[in-house]
């Protein structure tokens, strides 16, 4: 078991506290395992094995568990007369209610409560209106270029060292970091795969089950759940999907979708897309990304982008065609800022766009980002927005390939494979 420290240190810091932590994620994201680290960490810490109690809520152990009032009565027997247990909950979405017991537990018994679920209902308004500011949510990611290496056990020099193109590994062979890079664009980072060289026809039966997994186990049936809305055609919400794979990076919007849609022969509303695609975002598939004015310094109503998970996912809704691949450097920018813990808009500017204004306490930077720059009129078009925004922030350009000077009037230009690796 490879320890993923950030989200580890995550969960240490609430250990023991009042909160209860939940762990989100899209599916094989790592989520169970986070909580089995956690349970390890306990365990060294002198906490007895019969004090960490795991309720796993798709095991057929647990299937008749469809309630809170179930499920409650379960983990009181369950625990007895331990004293201070320590209580995980995975994917917990599917019992109805569930926040209800959650709460009473809390209540009712000295314990430790960390929860694990795929989908965005999971902190649905009922939750949070239940147990306001008594839980703490960690959203978690596949993996990052670095936790890809590191489960591919290959080493690197850091940041104070030569930049050198060369990964080892334990057996004294070696690689370049740009032919494990390609492999990560293309492949993405779900930790089961990362732990072997990459096949593409294994990587496809394991994307086709995730993928049929989120559209019929935690989209299709949410009807079953109280209070939520059908998804009545399987049919529009692939061909959906499919389209904000095929345009990340790209301003779209459920009436250019549904357009799109009509064109092709599928016939269905603004309304309907707009719901469908929130289903989608709902299940840590997509993440929907606001556009900012960067004069106005305030959020814009209209347009925005949506970025993938994972580009490995993207790689199998796009057939292993490897198009676009400007986009997909664009898209691992995206997911490296949020697991760097930034906040991320697109940037408006009048005639021009910037394509990240990430943000986080005391901190702003601008990206752009772009396959290369090898001739004047593309270096041209990727400055030109920052070179007119005027604050003193960091403004860097993201390349996938080339050879730049470090800095062009005070604007970085940055390697993609240094930009992921903090070099």
């Amino acid at each position: 078991m490879i320890t993923r420290q950030k989200y580890l240190d995550k969960l240490i810091a609430f250990q023991d506290t009042d909160l209860v932590k939940v762990v989100t994620g899209i599916r094989r994201c790592g989520k169970s395992t986070l909580l089995d680290m956690m349970k390890r960490h306990l365990a060294e810490q002198g906490v007895e094995e019969n004090r960490l109690l795991t309720f796993k809520m798709e095991s057929m152990e647990l299937a008749g568990i469809t309630d809170y009032r179930g499920l409650y009565d379960l983990v009181v027997s369950r625990i007895g007369g331990q004293p201070r247990p320590y209580l995980f909950f995975d994917e917990l979405q599917n019992v109805e209610g569930w926040e209800k017991a959650v709460n009473a537990l809390r209540v009712d018994v000295d314990c430790d409560i960390y929860v694990t679920g795929s989908n965005a209902f999971l902190l649905s308004s009922e939750l949070a209106t239940l147990i306001s500011g008594r839980y703490v949510e960690i959203p978690m990611q596949p993996l990052t270029f670095s936790e890809y290496l590191d489960f591919r056990s290959a080493t690197w020099q850091p940041a104070d060292k030569t930049n050198s193109d060369i990964a080892l590994f334990p057996d004294g062979s070696f690689a370049t970091l740009s032919s494990l890079f390609e492999q990560y664009r293309t492949f993405g980072g779900f930790p089961y795969l990362a732990l072997q060289e990459p096949d593409e026809l294994k990587h496809r039966e394991y994307m086709r089950s995730i993928h049929q997994t989120i559209i019929v186990r935690d989209i299709m049936t949410r009807a079953q759940r109280k209070g939520l809305r059908a998804v009545s055609s399987r049919t529009v919400l692939e061909r959906i999907c499919a389209f904000l794979a095929n345009n990340v990076g790209n301003e779209t919007s459920a009436n250019k979708i549904a357009g799109t849609l009509k064109a092709d022969g599928q016939s269905t509303t603004r309304a309907t897309t707009d719901f469908y695609i929130s289903t989608l975002v709902e299940a840590y598939l997509f993440r929907h990304v606001p556009r900012y004015d960067v004069k106005g310094r305030e959020l814009l109503k209209t347009g925005g982008k949506y970025y993938i998970a994972d580009t490995g996912m993207r790689s199998y809704l796009d057939s292993y065609r490897g198009a676009d691949t400007g986009r997909v450097l664009e898209n691992l920018v995206y997911n490296q800022l949020v697991f760097d813990d930034y906040d991320v808009l697109v940037g408006h500017l009048r005639g021009g766009e910037v394509d990240f204004v990430a943000t986080k306490p005391k901190q702003k930077v601008y990206v752009q980002v772009t396959e290369n720059m090898q001739d004047d009129k593309t270096m041209q078009r990727e400055l030109a927005p920052l070179q007119r925004i005027g604050d003193e922030y960091r403004k860097i350009v993201v390349v996938g390939s080339g050879s730049y000077p470090s800095d062009i009037d005070g604007i970085e230009i940055v390697n993609i494979i240094d930009f992921l690796l903090h070099r």
